[in-house]
C-alpha cells in the first residue's frame, strides 16, 4: 500500500482548487466523493479535478467506503471538505446535514481504528457558520452574543441583533477563534462545531495533529451554478447576464466576507504543509466586510444590468453579519488574501461565459 493525500469530498469546488493547487507531489492525491447530484447533475468524475488524482466514487458515511479505500491507501494527510453545506436548507433537512456531517466524520474515524491507521495531519474545512451571529458590541461597550434572529423578528423587519434589553443599536466583531466563542444559529452550523469536537477528542487521544480552519463565504469559478444553497455570487452573475434585477434581501445591509476559491486553496495547502504540534484553529476570509447589496450593485455594473432593488424579504436562519480577523492566518502561515471582490467577481463571470453557464 502506498502513503496518499485524501481528500474526502474533493470532488467539489473546493477539493479541485486544492488538488491543482498541491500538484503533482510527493504523495499522490485520493479523492472520496458520492458526486452528489445537488452538486454534480451529470454524477460524473468532474473535469475540474486533474488528471493525476485517483479517484474513488463512495460515500464517506459507508463503511465499504472506507474498507475500499484504505485497503490501497494509507492517508498519511486527511483534508476532510465532505459536507452538506446550506444553513437554510439545513434547516429543513437536518437529518441529512446531521448524518454526513456527523455522523460521516465518525464513520471515517472508526475505519482508521478498524485498519490501524493514524494519519500524520488531519485538516478539517469548517465554517463560519460555527460563530451564528457571532458577537457584538452594545453603544457603552459591552460584549454580548445575540439570540438567533426568529422568523417573527425579521418579518417585522428588525434586521440588526438588539443589545440585551433591547434599545440601543450595536457594532459587530470580526470573527476571531482565539476570542470569539461559537454559538451556531443553523443545524449546519451545528454539525461543523460537531465536527470540530469530535476530531478535536479523537486526534488528541491518538496525538494527531489537527488544524481546523473556519471558512467565510467562498466563491469563484468551478462553484456549482447548479445548487440553489450556496453561491450568490454565481447565481447574482448568471441573472445580471439575463438583464434581471437582482433582489436584495432584508435591507441590503447583511455583511459577509466573500474569499476567493484561490486564497482559501492556498491557505489550505500552506496548513498542510506546515502541521502543528498538536491542535491549530484559524479563521479562512478576506478579512473585508462586502455587504449583499454591494456585491450586487458591482455585479450588476459589471453586467450592464439594472440596478439592483432592496426586497425586504429575508430567509430564515441566516445571519447579519460575519467578516473573519485574517491576521493569525497570516502571522502563522504567512497566507493574505490576494483576489479583491471586484477582480474575483469578474472572474466567475468569465468562467460562466466560457462553459456557457451565463
Amino acid at each position: 500500500m502506498n502513503r496518499a493525500i485524501v481528500i474526502t469530498g474533493g470532488a467539489g469546488f473546493i477539493g479541485c482548487a486544492l488538488a491543482k493547487e498541491l500538484g503533482e507531489r510527493n504523495l499522490p492525491i485520493v479523492v472520496v466523493d458520492n458526486l452528489h447530484p445537488q452538486i454534480h447533475p451529470e454524477r460524473e468524475r468532474p473535469k475540474a479535478l486533474p488528471d493525476f488524482v485517483n479517484f474513488v466514487k463512495g460515500d464517506v458515511t459507508e463503511g465499504a467506503t472506507w474498507d475500499q479505500v484504505l485497503a490501497d491507501w494509507i492517508p498519511a494527510v486527511v483534508v476532510h471538505l465532505a459536507a452538506e453545506t446550506g444553513t437554510g436548507q439545513s434547516l429543513t433537512e437536518a437529518s441529512r446535514h446531521a448524518n454526513v456531517n456527523v455522523v460521516g466524520t465518525t464513520v471515517m474515524l472508526d475505519a482508521f481504528t478498524r485498519h490501524g491507521v493514524k494519519p500524520e495531519h488531519i485538516v478539517l474545512s469548517s465554517s463560519r457558520a460555527v460563530y451564528g451571529e457571532g458577537a457584538w458590541r452594545d453603544e457603552t461597550g459591552k460584549l454580548f452574543y445575540p439570540a438567533p434572529r426568529s422568523h417573527g423578528v425579521l418579518a417585522a423587519g428588525k434586521w440588526d441583533p438588539q443589545p440585551p434589553g433591547g434599545s440601543g443599536s450595536a457594532t459587530p466583531l470580526a470573527h476571531a477563534c482565539g476570542r470569539i466563542f461559537p454559538a451556531p444559529t443553523s443545524v449546519y452550523g451545528a454539525t461543523k462545531l460537531a465536527q470540530e469536537h469530535i476530531l478535536g477528542a479523537w486526534c488528541a487521544a491518538m496525538q494527531v495533529p489537527l488544524s481546523i480552519f473556519r471558512l467565510q463565504n467562498v466563491y469563484g469559478p468551478g462553484q456549482s451554478p447548479f445548487n440553489a444553497y450556496t453561491g450568490i455570487i454565481t447565481l447574482f452573475i448568471r441573472q445580471a447576464r439575463m438583464g434581471k434585477v437582482l433582489d436584495v434581501y432584508e435591507d441590503g445591509r447583511i455583511g459577509r466576507d466573500f474569499v476567493f476559491i484561490d486564497d482559501v486553496a492556498s491557505a489550505l495547502a500552506a496548513g498542510m504543509a506546515n502541521p502543528p504540534l498538536e491542535r491549530r484553529l484559524l479563521d479562512v476570509g478576506h478579512g473585508v466586510v462586502t455587504t449583499i447589496y454591494q456585491a450586487a450593485c458591482i455585479i450588476a455594473r459589471q453586467q450592464a444590468a439594472p440596478a439592483p432593488v432592496i426586497t425586504g424579504k429575508y430567509r430564515d436562519g441566516d445571519v447579519r453579519w460575519a467578516v473573519a480577523d485574517v491576521e493569525p492566518l497570516a502571522r502563522e502561515l504567512n497566507v493574505r488574501p490576494a483576489v479583491a471582490f471586484e477582480e474575483g467577481a469578474r472572474r466567475v463571470a468569465s468562467w460562466l461565459v466560457e462553459r456557457g453557464y451565463a
